[in-house]
């Protein structure tokens, strides 16, 4: 499965959401998945099957529990892909930050007195 076809589903990008403060026990993760998408708990299950076996997250077992915490490499293979489009955006993005400065200072003059 491509990278983009597993990041496609909102609920599996709600869950590397998650996983992305740190890790989280399976059950805490379903429990926030169901109330925000009211779906079952064996469809979470199939959803962090799916991140698992592309390589999204990792788990371990910590007693009777399953963690789950994000992998980052499937994620830098995505970055380094929009690496050929950062163009389109950055440019605006400095321009973007170099007026904020300009008001910045140009408030600052005014408070001032100048």
């Amino acid at each position: 499965m491509h990278a983009f076809d597993v990041l496609g589903d909102p609920v599996r990008r709600r869950i590397l959401e998650l996983l992305a403060g740190g890790e989280r026990a399976a059950g805490d993760v379903g429990a926030a998945v169901q109330e925000e998408f009211g779906i079952t708990q064996s469809a979470v299950s199939q959803h962090l099957k799916v991140l698992r076996s592309n390589g999204f997250v990792q788990v371990r077992p910590e007693g009777t529990r399953r963690v789950y915490a994000v992998a980052p490499d499937p994620l830098q293979e995505i970055d380094a892909w929009l690496d050929h489009f950062r163009r389109f955006w950055e440019p605006h993005l400095d321009a973007l930050a170099t007026e904020l400065a300009r008001g910045k200072r140009e408030r600052r003059l005014e408070a001032e007195g100048g």
